[in-house]
């Protein structure tokens, strides 16, 4: 008995000696992509390194063995492997082959997210503070205060909520002015205004879109969804410009404020035409109406470019998938015309049918940003005062997957390969 214990004892420590490294595979056999997002900034918030292995089986994350990392990922429900020092080193020869499309990306500190919201309940959710959550990712909220401020060079990722950076309140005034919802939002941002000095909700949008500006400037990464993406543009571009009709701010908007607009000011879109109308639930002719696509829950999707991972690293990062088709969904800025993209912006996916731009990604100074199109990508058409989605039965979202790239992306550092 006591032979048999010691011998156990040696073929236990025998195995953990060669079990040096733990593969988590973001392949169709991950049981639960966005939780596996959620381990890999786990690893890093422990000061343990992870690689990201682009294209590699899905984009799959590689790290040192250790046995609190393997019991979370089991508490988790993650899939992964434990494999030896020679495997690890086998599959770091295979991604270094000139021949196939891998690459690795180190991934050394996790970084510092806030989410840019009103801290009152909205009558809508937001994807990226549901996968947050799921995922068990930690991010601050922070709004017009605190980026006024000046607490944005804390951050490292900001995420712009569903947000309306021109001061016309969302364009709802069509359908819920009168909702009670709507009527204390406005109340509060006028409030907010007023209180950081400004006359009009208007100016206090255009001051913390600049904010946010130079944040990416300064190198942060901004990732924004449905209406913040065209109306941060818009606001930027109209700087100076009253475009604001009497129902948002008391007075008439500049019959000329068309004409007016500065498009060498926006990070993404150009030669764009406002939607004056307050009745119309759109801001501009960046977005695709529902009644233009001409497309059904049924066809509606977009494909992911594929990038070279060797030499595109940023885009083939924010490209990992399971599958380069993703379901479509609406937003109320559902996606981008392609027509007033501007040339030096990245598309990274889009319907091609229609050309509809989904996912654009850009540079400014030293930060980055990325669009994305749509409000939920597992809810096709979210309305004001639906339930949130529930993510336990989307544990595999290859639209939701798009969004944890980008917050693993302020992460990442090419890693120099062995010779």
């Amino acid at each position: 008995m006591r032979y048999r214990l010691i011998l156990g004892l040696i073929l236990t420590v025998s195995s953990a000696v060669r079990a040096n490294h733990i593969l988590i595979p973001m392949d169709e056999s991950q049981s639960n992509h966005l939780k596996a997002y959620g381990i890999a900034y786990w690893i890093l918030r422990s000061e343990t390194e992870v690689d990201w292995l682009l294209n590699y089986r899905g984009g799959s994350f590689m790290c040192q063995y250790i046995p609190a990392i393997q019991n979370e990922l089991m508490i988790r429900g993650v899939s992964y492997q434990v494999i030896s020092d020679a495997q690890a080193n086998q599959i770091l020869s295979e991604i270094a082959s000139p021949a196939l499309n891998y690459d690795v990306m180190k991934l050394e500190k996790y970084p510092k997210i806030a989410v840019y919201s009103p801290k009152t309940a909205q009558p809508w959710d937001d994807a990226v503070t549901l996968v947050l959550t799921y995922a068990e990712i930690p991010y601050d909220l922070i709004y017009d205060d605190e980026v006024l401020a000046g607490n944005l060079p804390k951050y490292d990722w900001l995420h712009l909520h569903h947000e309306d950076f021109t001061g016309q309140y969302g364009k709802f005034y069509g359908t819920f002015s009168n909702a009670p919802w709507y009527v204390e939002q406005q109340r509060e941002a006028e409030e907010m205004a007023k209180r950081n000095g400004f006359y009009k909700v208007s100016q206090l949008k255009l001051a913390v879109a600049k904010r946010i500006q130079e944040f990416v400037a300064s190198g942060g990464f901004m990732f924004a969804m449905c209406s913040a993406t065209d109306s941060f543009d818009i606001a930027l571009a109209a700087e100076g410009i009253d475009i604001c009709e009497r129902p948002f701010d008391g007075d008439p908007a500049d019959p000329q404020a068309q004409s007016k607009l500065n498009f060498d000011r926006a990070l993404a879109f150009t030669n764009f035409r406002l939607v004056k109308d307050i009745y119309e639930y759109e801001f501009s002719d960046i977005d695709n109406k529902t009644t233009e696509r001409g497309l059904r829950q049924d066809n509606d999707y977009f494909t992911l470019f594929e990038f070279s991972a060797k030499w595109d690293p940023i885009p083939t990062m924010l490209t990992q998938n399971h599958t380069k088709i993703i379901n479509g969904f609406y937003g109320q800025t559902t996606g981008f015309k392609k027509r007033v993209v501007k040339s030096e912006a990245l598309v990274l996916g889009e319907s091609k049918s229609i050309s509809e731009v989904k996912y654009l990604h850009g540079t400014l100074g030293k930060g980055f940003w990325t669009y994305y199109g749509g409000h939920d990508p597992e809810d096709y058409q979210h309305q004001v005062g639906e339930e949130p989605t529930d993510l336990n039965q989307h544990p595999n979202s290859p639209g939701y997957r798009l969004i944890l790239n980008n917050i693993l992306f302020p992460a990442a550092k090419k890693k120099k390969q062995k010779t």
